[in-house]
């Protein structure tokens, strides 16, 4: 069976998977989401490689969905907020700071991740803290790459997770999914255009399946 979101337990803390990317936190009202990589369409277009326009604008109006259905006092990256230098300016940062308005009251947390390094912190008009990994929450370890911690289960992203469902004949689809392991959970990337790499189920390993607006356990 399918549902906008999944309860799961977690170290000793309920977490919802939801169908939109993202990983929500009832007990302490956070929304956490994984690699957004605003501004990855727009850098490519400045490269000159024909890329689709309006992924920010689109990824904006998904999280403003989630803002508006799930109790949200806090928001955080886990990483790879911005994807480069360029997404620093010009439409991408009007479309931040348009968005940012909005949401004036939204406490956000960055943990940097690989691309945020080179992208360099938000701009300051977007008030935005921002972490160096692993930074504890809880039962947790917020972090962007994957790593162990030695007494907190790790919410990561960077790998931006994908299962590949197979079909009779050579059908297959490519879905993005949470892997979820004992010392270890993986959220799908939130942002449009980037890519993903192919996760197998293990023992250890559950996976969970999002995409049109369902999620649901694959493996």
């Amino acid at each position: 069976m399918s549902t906008a979101h999944l309860a799961v337990e977690i170290a000793g803390e309920t977490l919802w998977l939801l169908a939109d990317k993202a990983l929500y936190w009832p007990a302490r009202q956070a929304l956490l989401i994984a690699d957004a990589h605003f501004g990855k369409a727009a850098t490519y277009r400045v490269l000159g490689q024909p890329v689709p326009q309006g992924t920010t604008a689109r990824n904006l109006q998904r999280l403003d969905q989630l803002l508006q259905v799930y109790p949200c006092g806090q928001l955080i990256f886990l990483g790879d907020f911005l994807h480069a230098r360029p997404a620093r300016s010009g439409s991408t940062l009007a479309a931040l700071q348009a968005w940012r308005s909005r949401h004036a009251n939204l406490q956000i947390l960055l943990v940097r991740g690989n691309h945020d390094r080179r992208a360099g912190d938000p701009p300051d008009e977007l008030a935005i803290e921002v972490v160096s990994e692993p930074w504890p929450m809880g039962p947790f370890a917020l972090c962007h790459e994957l790593m162990a911690h030695p007494d907190r289960h790790v919410l990561a992203g960077h790998l931006h997770p994908v299962f590949v469902l197979r079909g009779r004949g050579r059908d297959r689809l490519r879905m993005p999914c949470f892997s979820i392991e004992p010392a270890v959970t993986l959220l799908p990337a939130f942002g449009e255009f980037t890519g993903g790499m192919t996760i197998e189920a293990t023992f250890e390993r559950a996976i969970y399946g999002a995409l049109d607006g369902a999620v649901w356990r694959l493996a």
